[in-house]
C-alpha cells in the first residue's frame, strides 16, 4: 500500500484542512510531516468550526490514527492547549519522539529578530518556528523524546544558554532560569509522554499492513525553503518531497498526490505576489472569502489566480489532480482574471523565474457568474464557472479532481 498526499499549491491557506477532513473519513491514518503551529487548518462540519494548528485534520474521524511526524516542530504548550478540544486521544494521536520542540526562548528570539529587520521583515508569525528549525540544523535542538530524562534535558538547556548568552544579550532576550525551565518541562512531560512514539516505524507498519494512510503538509509550495519565494518563505520543505524526510518514508511509498489551490490567490506576510489586487476587487475577495489568518488573524493579501505559479507548483509536487477551493467566492464578479504569463524586462515568459519581485502579470479575462455556492455536481455550476475551470485545467496541465463551493464538508464536487 502507498500513502496518498495532500499539498498546498500556493502560499498556504488554500483550504487543505477541508479536503483532508473530507478524505480522512476513508483513511486509517493521517500523518502531518512538516511545519509547526504557524499552520492553521479550518474545518467546518455540521456548522461547527474547528481550528487546527498541529493536530492532523483526520482527528475528526473517530476511527483514524493521527500522526505528528519528526519533520514537525512542536510547541508543547500549543499542542497541549489544542488537545483539550478533544476527548480520548490516547491511541488516536501519536507524536514523533524525534520531533523538535519549540520552547519559550525560540519564540522570544523569533520576535526579536523580526523586529530588528524593520522594513525588511519576513512577516513570520513570531511563534518560534524559524529558530527551532535553525537549532535543529545546527544540531543544538531539543527533541520531544528528551522529556523522558528531565535532569539531562535541563542541564543541556542551561549549557545551551551559557554558550549562546552573547546572542541572547544582543537580541535583548532573557535566558530562562533553571527552576522555571524545569517546572515547564516537567509539565510537558506529564502531559505528552503518553503520546510519544517512533512514528517512522508506525508509518511503515501501517503501510506494510495495507492500511490507507493520508499525508498532510502545512503552508504551501510557494513558501518552500528551497523552491519558494526566498527569503519570504517558511523554514521547512513544504512540497511533496518533504513528506519523505518529515516522516521517514521513501518516494516509492507515496501514491496519489492532490494539490490544493484556491480559485484565486492569497498571501499572508511580506514577499512578492504578482497577481495581488490593491483595489476594490481585492477587498471583495478578502471579505467574501473571510481571508483572515486562522493562526494570526491577520488580513490576507488577495488577488487573481496565477496559472504560471500553479503550473510550476503542480510539476514540482508531481500532482495527479488539483482540488479547486472557494470557487463560490468568485460569485458576483462581472469579470474574472487569470494570470497566464509574466512580463519581465519587456519580455513575456510562461514559466516562474527565481525572482518574482519585478514581474508583471499578463491576464486573460473571463466573464463572471452569479451563483456557484453550495453546488454539489458539475451540472449545478453556471456555464461560465465551468468554462473557467476547464481553462484552469488546460493551462496548468493538471486534471481537476475536486471543486469546493462552500466551507461545509458536503459542498464539494467530486470528479
Amino acid at each position: 500500500m502507498r500513502a496518498d498526499l495532500i499539498v498546498g499549491i500556493q502560499w498556504g491557506d488554500e483550504g487543505k484542512g477541508k479536503i483532508v477532513d473530507l478524505l480522512a473519513q476513508k483513511y486509517d491514518a493521517v500523518a502531518r510531516y512538516q511545519g509547526g503551529h504557524n499552520a492553521g487548518h479550518t474545518i467546518v462540519v455540521d456548522g461547527k468550526t474547528h481550528a487546527l494548528h498541529l493536530i492532523p485534520s483526520g482527528i475528526l474521524n473517530p476511527k483514524a490514527i493521527n500522526i505528528i511526524g519528526n519533520g514537525v516542530v512542536v510547541s508543547p504548550e500549543a499542542l497541549i492547549k489544542e488537545m483539550k478540544q478533544f476527548e480520548n486521544l490516547l491511541g488516536r494521536l501519536y507524536v514523533s519522539e524525534s520531533a523538535h520542540m519549540i520552547l519559550n526562548f525560540h519564540i522570544a528570539i523569533d520576535q526579536a529578530k523580526e523586529k530588528l529587520r524593520g522594513s525588511k521583515a519576513i512577516g513570520t508569525t513570531g511563534r518560534g518556528i524559524g529558530p527551532a528549525y535553525s537549532e535543529k540544523v545546527a544540531r543544538q535542538g531539543f527533541r520531544l523524546g528528551e522529556l523522558r530524562d528531565i535532569d539531562k534535558l535541563v542541564a543541556k538547556a542551561m549549557e545551551y544558554f551559557e554558550q549562546n548568552r552573547a546572542v541572547f544579550d544582543a537580541l535583548g532576550v532573557e535566558c530562562q532560569g533553571e527552576m522555571s525551565l524545569r517546572a515547564e518541562l516537567e509539565e510537558y512531560a506529564a502531559k505528552l509522554l503518553p503520546f510519544l512514539a517512533n512514528t517512522t516505524q508506525m508509518t511503515w507498519k501501517l503501510l506494510d499492513e495495507g492500511k490507507k494512510v493520508l499525508l498532510e503538509g502545512a503552508q504551501g509550495t510557494l513558501l518552500d525553503i528551497d523552491h519558494g519565494t526566498y527569503p519570504f518563505v517558511t523554514s521547512s520543505s513544504t512540497i511533496s518531497a518533504g513528506a519523505c524526510t518529515g516522516l521517514g518514508i521513501n518516494p516509492k511509498d507515496i501514491g496519489h498526490i492532490t494539490g490544493i489551490v484556491k480559485a484565486y490567490c492569497t498571501r499572508v506576510g511580506n514577499g512578492p505576489f504578482p497577481t495581488e489586487d490593491f483595489g476594490k476587487d481585492g477587498d471583495i475577495l478578502r471579505q467574501n472569502g473571510h481571508e483572515f489568518g486562522t493562526t494570526t488573524g491577520r488580513p490576507r493579501r488577495c488577488g487573481w489566480f496565477d496559472a504560471v505559479a500553479c503550473k510550476y507548483a503542480s510539476r514540482i509536487n508531481g500532482c495527479d489532480t488539483l482540488s479547486i477551493m472557494k470557487l463560490d467566492v468568485l460569485d458576483g464578479f462581472e469579470e474574472i482574471k487569470v494570470c497566464v504569463a509574466y512580463e519581465v524586462d519587456g519580455q513575456e515568459i510562461d514559466y516562474m523565474p527565481v525572482d518574482l519581485e519585478n514581474v508583471k502579470p499578463v491576464y486573460k479575462t473571463f466573464k463572471g457568474w452569479e451563483k456557484s455556492v453550495g453546488a454539489r455536481t458539475l451540472e449545478e455550476l453556471p456555464a461560465e464557472a465551468r468554462e473557467y475551470l476547464d481553462f484552469l485545467e488546460k493551462i496548468t496541465q493538471t486534471k481537476i479532481g475536486m471543486i469546493s463551493t462552500s466551507p461545509d464538508r458536503n459542498d464539494t464536487i467530486l470528479l
